[in-house]
């Protein structure tokens, strides 16, 4: 379970909001906001001792945890105040859908947007990679060890190559999908995450960095 008991909830302002401050639920991975809740006290200090989210009901006025009835869990990985600590945002891994139409979010049908849906995918691989190899591509691939998804990722490069040089735009898009997805088979099976390829994009965008390794 993530560290949670750092945030130290006497820095919250619930009285502003009569009691009650405004959390807003993000997926962790793909940062779609899932939906918009409210917390008191008592709801913040659960949410922290038990890693899983719960909230304040103000139809009800009872504390409920998501998922006690429907099994949706919403899995906490941090808990962040705004400037005036007087909302926050809930970084989660949801287990099933946050919305209780059974959708994905409570804002809208569409699917994580930009590089979500990276983090989409690399969920996908996850939970395919515990299947049985003989029924899942992304199991038997994984299961056949770094270097085979090392190799799938070097024949779909040239083909992302060769489609950039000659081929359509569309061709283009294809090939470079089957490679972004064999790369992260790749991160999987080497125990990584898509995040330790953003971190070092990050760590290359601060000027002192550019200007040493001479890009930019």
């Amino acid at each position: 379970m993530p560290d949670l008991q750092s945030l130290d909830i006497s820095r919250i302002d619930f009285a502003k909001g009569g009691g009650l401050i405004p959390a807003v639920v993000q997926d962790a991975d793909t940062l779609q906001v899932l939906t918009l809740a409210y917390m008191d006290k008592a709801a913040l200090r659960e949410t922290l001792d038990s890693g899983q989210a719960t909230f304040f009901s103000r139809s009800r006025g009872e504390r409920w945890r998501k998922g006690e009835t429907s099994g949706d869990f919403l899995n906490v990985v941090s808990v962040t105040p705004d400037c005036d600590g007087d909302a926050v945002v809930v970084k989660v891994r949801p287990v099933g859908n946050a919305c209780h139409l059974n959708r994905i979010s409570c804002f809208g049908e569409e699917d994580a947007p930009g590089l979500g849906r990276v983090g989409r995918l690399e969920r996908t691989i996850h939970v395919r990679a515990k299947a049985d190899p003989n029924d899942s591509w992304t199991a038997r691939l994984i299961a056949q060890g770094p270097k085979r998804a090392a190799q799938k990722v070097g024949e779909e490069g040239v083909e992302t190559a060769l489609a950039g040089a000659a081929g359509e735009n569309a061709e283009l898009a294809s090939e470079a999908a089957d490679l972004i997805y064999h790369l992260l088979v790749l991160l999987h099976a080497r125990d990584m995450v898509f995040q330790d390829v953003l971190d070092v994009l990050a760590r290359r965008a601060e000027p002192a960095t550019m200007k040493a390794d001479g890009k930019g």
